[in-house]
């Protein structure tokens, strides 16, 4: 590994001083590879674009380049998304949001009624759940499919699932917790479906620049026009550029009708908008940030390489599927026969804190979510702890 590439890292004790939920939710002696946060510093136009915020004290009701930064927001999104993904997404159907579980609930409350159904592929990031469930939504289960070499959509049995009350799908792609993009013909064949039953798509697409080499991320609305008129695509430059707590995304609406619809139910008013600091920030990075990205793919698919390589030697009562995008282990403990489920078990005899399987879907106890975003030592005395405490049990 290069000087330049270790330059991201940031040491433990450093980590350890840090107050994110992330390094003061768990006692000192556990080490947290949960919440999706990476352990890499910050790129440096965007603590520049907040270095100049303070300096100025440029804490007025702002504008950028003569206009409101919403606006700004929205043309750096549309520029970012042309030149990663060949998608021309159109500035105007764009709205500002300061988080993206808020956009769930916002588009779910604007296109569907209580009683009615959503579709969900499990398992599957819990606000998406959540967001079913306190609407007072049906929840439709559409667990994916794992014929052996990863799992993929199950649009049979999503068929099958569906009824005349159903009003929505939500996907997640590049998907939560299982890491996978999905295939063009697979969004196709799903599009398919919703066209067949009228159905609004809410995709949740904010790992999109996390992809692996060999894979390439498709927005669902780039698939056509079909697709994009009925899909609302939400995502942010949070997960890939590390700055969850400056809460700033983007709805995009595929069509302009889509959008009226939204803000029938949703008054423009009642999202608010995302702070000054959290968009300058997600301009700067979806404008300047491209070089530490480049650094951190690198970092991330090292950091793969290296868990593959323990689940074959230190855990060898582990199966997963590498994933082909995010910074997320989707682990299989199932082989292990653990006496407690897998995220309490390693909480308690190894003293790190991974998401519970269980917290996707109900079924899934003996899985975990690890975060790999971090350092190589760290990440190392992860699995070492892991393979420990399951030579241990096994014993």
């Amino acid at each position: 590994m290069t000087s330049r590439e270790t330059s991201i890292e940031i040491p433990l004790e450093e980590l350890r001083q840090q107050r994110s939920a992330k390094w003061t939710a768990y006692p000192p002696d556990v080490i947290p590879a949960w919440i999706a946060q990476m352990d890499f510093r910050t790129a440096e136009p965007i603590k520049t674009a907040l270095q100049e915020i303070v300096s100025q004290e440029d804490f007025g009701y702002p504008r950028r380049e003569g206009q409101q930064p919403a606006v700004v927001l929205a043309q750096a999104f549309s520029e970012w998304m042309d030149k990663r993904f060949g998608w021309s997404a159109d500035p105007a159907l764009a709205v500002p949001v300061s988080d993206l579980a808020q956009a769930k609930f916002a588009a779910i409350l604007a296109f569907s009624d209580p009683g009615d159904g959503i579709a969900l592929q499990t398992p599957c990031y819990p606000p998406m759940l959540e967001a079913i469930r306190e609407t007072g939504r049906r929840f439709i289960d559409n667990p994916l499919v794992d014929a052996g070499e990863g799992v993929t959509l199950d649009i049979d049995g999503l068929a099958r699932a569906i009824d005349p009350g159903t009003r929505m799908i939500l996907l997640c792609n590049p998907h939560n917790p299982t890491g996978r993009v999905f295939e063009e013909q697979e969004l196709e064949a799903l599009v398919a479906l919703a066209r067949r039953h009228d159905l609004v798509i809410v995709s949740d697409e904010i790992h999109q620049d996390l992809v692996y080499p060999g894979r390439r991320h498709m927005p669902l609305a780039a698939l056509s026009a079909e697709a994009a008129k009925r899909t609302v695509t939400i995502t942010s430059p949070a997960k890939s550029f590390n700055i969850p707590g400056l809460r700033c995304g983007v709805m995009h609406f595929g069509s302009q009708e889509l959008k009226d619809r939204f803000h029938r139910r949703i008054p423009r008013r009642l999202l608010g908008q995302p702070g000054i600091a959290g968009m300058d920030a997600a301009i700067t990075a979806w404008r300047e940030g491209e070089p530490w990205l480049s650094q951190v793919l690198a970092r991330l698919t090292e950091a793969r390489a290296q868990f593959e390589a323990a689940v074959g030697t230190a855990l060898p009562a582990v199966r997963w599927h590498a994933p082909e995008a995010t910074y997320f282990a989707w682990l299989d403990c199932r082989d292990a026969r653990l006496p407690t489920s897998a995220g309490d078990f390693f909480l308690k005899e190894a003293r790190v804190a991974f998401s519970p399987g269980e917290s996707f879907s109900p079924g899934y106890r003996d899985f975990v979510r690890v975060n790999f975003a971090t350092s190589t030592a760290i990440l190392q005395e992860i699995i070492a702890r892991m393979g420990q405490a399951l030579l241990r049990f096994a014993r």
